[in-house]
């Protein structure tokens, strides 16, 4: 089994169906509850571990109920919990996630209080045996900076979740990575830039020319990227869509889990708009991410 190391944010996410998202200040009865772990780092390992991978994460919590609520979902959803620190004095993060019936979500989220501290506990070592690519979120810049210039010294490829983020210091990840994975509102954000062509080439020319890639995900328009050979793009998939939380973690955990197995660009963003697809077709946040033979069915089955 391929095994990747991903580094940055674990949650607690409390999940409420609503019958749409608000659009003024107003009381919304929901019509359901659930919870469940979240967060880009850790739902991506709890994805890759569904996908028959190995997944190890690096993370921070607190001392505090919510803390062990992550790590014993993470230990039971099969991601090794080793490197994630429980820190005393420190707030674990959490989120309240609206969810419409179109699948849709409006994320509330609380990062936490105490967690930026840098990784000082990893025997880094021991995190990176056996791992064939790492996965970091902008969640956790000092943890996300030492992974990825550690995969660099090791000659390990990367992946950068290069979502949105108030800490202006995650910017300074986007050099460090080999492969850099925007969302849309991500990518925009960050090269002020709303034609996605111009925004990609901008990021390019940030980060000193080609090496490896950029990339941005279109939600059912797919993934699109540049790298030294060219600008491509992988459709998506045609899909009925009940929840679209996790749906990017799953796409970036698939994608670094095909990276660690050897495939091709091309492949792993095929891969990884299947996994995604097939996430937005069921409820509950990770607990949605599909295993490998439903990822390869799709594929197979849309030719």
């Amino acid at each position: 089994m391929a095994g990747v190391l991903c580094v940055g944010m674990a949650v607690w996410d409390r999940i409420l169906s609503l019958p749409g998202l608000p659009t003024a200040p107003i009381k919304v009865y929901a019509s359901e509850l659930s919870e469940t772990g979240g967060g880009p780092a850790a739902t991506a390992a709890c994805a890759i571990a569904r996908l028959g991978g190995t997944s190890r994460l690096v993370a921070r919590v607190g001392a505090d109920a919510v803390g062990g609520q992550i790590i014993e979902e993470l230990d039971r959803l099969g991601v090794a919990t080793r490197f994630v620190a429980t820190l005393d004095g420190a707030r674990s993060a959490v989120s309240s996630v609206a969810v419409e019936p179109g699948g849709e979500r409006l994320i509330l989220a609380f990062p936490g209080q105490g967690l930026g501290v840098p990784p000082d506990w990893v025997d880094w070592d021991a995190a990176f045996e056996g791992i064939g690519c790492v996965l970091a979120d902008v969640g956790w810049p000092p943890g996300a900076e030492r992974a990825l210039r550690e995969a660099a010294a090791r000659n390990i490829p990367s992946v950068l979740d290069a979502d949105l983020s108030p800490n202006p210091s995650a910017a300074a990840l986007v050099p460090l990575a080999d492969h850099v994975v925007f969302s849309a509102p991500g990518l925009a954000m960050l090269a002020e830039e709303e034609d996605p062509t111009r925004a990609l080439a901008k990021v390019v020319a940030r980060r000193g020319g080609y090496r490896g890639s950029v990339g941005v995900t279109r939600a059912d328009h797919g993934y699109r990227w540049m790298d030294a050979e060219g600008d491509w793009s992988s459709p998506g998939f045609a899909v009925r869509v009940v929840d679209t939380l996790g749906a990017g973690d799953v796409f970036h955990g698939a994608y670094a889990l095909a990276l660690a197995e050897g495939a091709t660009l091309a492949d792993a963003a095929r891969f990884a708009n299947a996994a995604a697809a097939l996430k937005c077709t069921r409820r509950g946040g990770r607990l949605g991410a599909p295993v490998r033979a439903e990822v390869e069915a799709l594929i197979r089955d849309s030719g």
